[in-house]
């Protein structure tokens, strides 16, 4: 068949590759001049590796992507460290990422560490997650976690994921977060964007076709059957088309999907991300790769903090591979229409680096080596309550038409696994759907 596949990002790149392994002939479409989508990265010129635009890792036990590596004899370059992850809270850090280390919360009481842990060990040991979609993750929490644990060490992160939406987040979400997470985190060497340059290297070895700088506008149906991808320089026919961009994109560039359809794309809701990164001249933090700031109110100018968490990704992989530079992200999830997507790079660094000196009285803006930002506003659903049922098919109502997006990972976090697992999944249906 000929193949087009909308979109660069891992779930279009794995969709491209088992596509041409098998035969066919794809072309892959991107907006940037890049490839990676989410995980991509960038790197400076000093670096040896690249760093990812929005902080990233694997789980230990991820195994489509781990898998995906593997195959492509790429799975020597998988690294997986031990790094700390901590909250803070009333001035001070405190380790919170195993266990052992949530006995030891000195911010909770021993009853309400105790229901703590037994809530992790049924999230942990349960695979029956339906069930667990039919409540929202606030009523559930509080109910069985108790108040005193869940508001605070997990209602403050909540709210700074999802902000007004925090008490709408299903709790089969939360679930997944609990029952995947590993101490160990995986990345790649040379950063995720190496690993993501082999892939679509791989494809187009396979003889599939990559056009980058290449935005699609709209796709409308073909005479005969099929359907014609349209952009700026062009207007091609093809047997099938993927589409693996935001839900209301989708949306946009298929104005012949039926209302239904259309109207369930249109109703997914979803945070955009804010990545300010910075190269430090000092370390930040002693330990800490990944520092959870707590927020009391959806508005971030109610909070101690103006932003979500504060990542050190040296922390993690050694400043070594970026020619000894401090690397930290600060990381907020907004709606798409907050200012924060509309502030310039010093705007948002007047706004975010006060934040810095509470963390580190030490730290002075003479220790900012350089800075970048990263903003993209279809970052992270937002599943609510009974989500699977409001789930647009991967079989659009259009014949020859698919869709695969973000939200269709469920009850999943978004990440690149769960990327890898979809790309797979629609690529093996349109397969079998064409023979």
């Amino acid at each position: 068949m000929n193949i087009a596949v909308v979109g660069a990002g891992i779930a279009g790149l794995t969709a491209a590759y088992d596509l041409t392994r098998n035969g066919h002939n794809v072309t892959v479409y991107e907006a940037a001049d890049f490839v990676g989508g989410l995980s991509a990265g960038f790197k400076d010129e000093s670096w040896d590796w690249s760093l990812e635009r929005y902080y990233h890792h694997f789980f230990a036990n991820d195994q489509a992507v781990i898998g995906l590596i593997e195959e492509l004899g790429l799975g020597d370059k998988l690294l997986f460290p031990r790094p700390i992850t901590s909250n803070w809270h009333e001035g001070g850090i405190y380790q919170h990422d195993s266990p052992l280390s949530a006995l030891k919360l000195p911010i909770i009481s021993w009853p309400a560490k105790i229901r703590y842990g037994l809530t992790g060990v049924y999230l942990k040991l349960t695979r029956n997650w339906r069930p667990l979609e039919r409540h929202t993750a606030h009523e559930w929490l509080r109910r069985y976690m108790g108040r005193e644990a869940y508001e605070t060490l997990w209602q403050p992160l909540l709210i700074g994921k999802f902000g007004d939406y925090y008490k709408e987040v299903n709790m089969a979400w939360f679930w997944a977060r609990v029952y995947k997470r590993t101490s160990r985190l995986g990345s790649f060497v040379g950063g995720f964007q190496a690993f993501v340059d082999a892939l679509a290297e791989r494809v187009s070895a396979q003889g599939g076709t990559i056009r980058l700088n290449t935005r699609v506008q709209e796709i409308i149906p073909a005479e005969g059957g099929g359907s014609q991808v349209r952009t700026v320089e062009d207007q091609r026919s093809y047997d099938t088309v993927i589409v693996t961009v935001g839900s209301g994109l989708m949306a946009s560039l298929a104005p012949h999907l039926p209302p239904d359809y259309v109207s369930q794309l249109r109703e997914l809701k979803s945070m955009g991300a804010v990545a300010l990164v910075l190269a430090l001249k000092q370390q930040l933090m002693q330990r800490t790769y990944w520092l959870n700031l707590p927020a009391r109110s959806p508005d971030q100018g109610q909070n101690e903090f103006p932003f979500l968490a504060l990542v050190e990704h040296t922390n993690y992989l050694s400043p070594e591979h970026y020619g000894g530079d401090h690397l930290v992200y600060c990381g907020d999830y907004v709606k798409p229409e907050h200012r924060y997507f509309t502030m310039s790079q010093e705007e948002l660094l007047a706004t975010f680096m006060p934040a810095l000196k509470k963390i580190n009285p030490a730290f002075e803006p003479s220790w900012v080596r350089s800075s970048w930002l990263f903003r993209d506003e279809y970052a992270q659903p937002v599943p609510s309550v009974g989500h699977s049922a409001n789930i647009p098919s991967l079989r659009t109502p259009v014949p020859g038409l698919y869709y695969a997006g973000m939200s269709q990972v469920y009850p999943w976090d978004r990440g690149s696994n769960y990327a890898v697992e979809m790309g797979r999944q629609v690529a093996e249906m349109v397969h079998l759907d064409g023979m």
